[in-house]
């Protein structure tokens, strides 16, 4: 009879208190949705849904349609920035080049989240560097208005996200038998055709997962949207922040954090039933 390692419990027990607390935060902020605001008082009313009737107004139906817009949009230009590095971090065979691709791939996650934001304040302002070197080479004749704009938000959020999609990528591509590749070529497929008939086909397994963690991590996204939209590229965490820390209406901000993350459930789910397609596509 094989014997359970001692060590089991100990790895096991700060997770489960972890998940209780997150069950107790979350149903706590449900019970806060269903409970009326008084102005002026910290203190909630009794049960309503009114909360979540307000939630149809289009201040907040177009923080939902920027949400998404940004996540979807986020998602797929980290995609694509994110697929070559992964490609060239599994495919070459020089040290030196593999170790630089990691170390620029995966260096933003030693920077907190604000600080890599303020970085990019620094680089999108109108007197910042990006501009400068346009303004510098000729090439615009006034600066370019990156900050405030989703244009900004997004290059934010890519630069946020992508070293865990690289991470998804590669793992997915190292797990690509090179001959394949090989094969194709031996039958006359060029380098471009073979990337899009042997190569990406087989990793969309990693394609679709790390669509979908990008999705789901810039729905919730705060600090980046706050901070290079500057209040005027709304999303659902800011409106929460502007609702909850600001006019001091907790029930509403509670709603409309229920409601974003059933949105987030929703859209998650539909993204499951099309990567069973695509799931597909790759088998074949």
């Amino acid at each position: 009879m094989t014997k359970k390692p001692t060590f089991l419990p100990w790895f096991i027990i700060p997770a489960t208190f972890t998940a209780l607390g997150l069950v107790v935060a979350m149903f706590a902020v449900m019970q806060f949705s269903v409970r009326a605001y008084i102005p002026g008082s910290l203190d909630v009313g009794g049960f309503t849904l009114a909360n979540f009737n307000g939630l149809f107004k289009k201040i907040y139906a177009d923080a939902f349609i920027n949400t998404v817009m940004l996540s979807a949009k986020t998602a797929i230009f980290g995609l694509l920035m994110s697929y070559p590095l992964a490609y060239a971090l599994v495919r070459t065979r020089t040290t030196w080049i593999k170790s630089t691709i990691l170390i620029i791939a995966i260096t933003p996650l030693f920077l907190g989240e604000v600080v890599r934001t303020y970085s990019w304040i620094i680089v999108l302002g109108n007197s910042g560097f990006l501009n400068s070197l346009l303004l510098a080479m000729g090439l615009i004749n006034k600066p370019i208005q990156f900050m405030f704009t989703q244009t900004g938000v997004v290059v934010a959020l890519v630069h946020v996200t992508m070293p865990i999609m690289v991470m998804m990528l590669a793992t997915a591509l190292s797990h690509i038998n090179p001959d394949y590749e090989k094969a194709a070529t031996s039958l006359g497929a060029g380098p471009i055709r073979t990337l899009l008939t042997v190569t990406i086909p087989l990793s969309i397994p990693g394609i679709v997962s790390s669509l979908t963690t990008a999705f789901a991590w810039t729905f919730s996204a705060f600090a980046t949207p706050q901070l290079i939209g500057g209040g005027r590229v709304s999303t659902v965490a800011t409106m929460v922040y502007q609702l909850g820390f600001s006019s001091m209406n907790f029930p509403f901000a509670a709603a409309l954090s229920i409601a974003g993350l059933i949105l987030t459930i929703l859209l998650l789910m539909a993204l499951k039933r099309m990567s069973r397609f695509l799931h597909a596509m790759g088998d074949h």
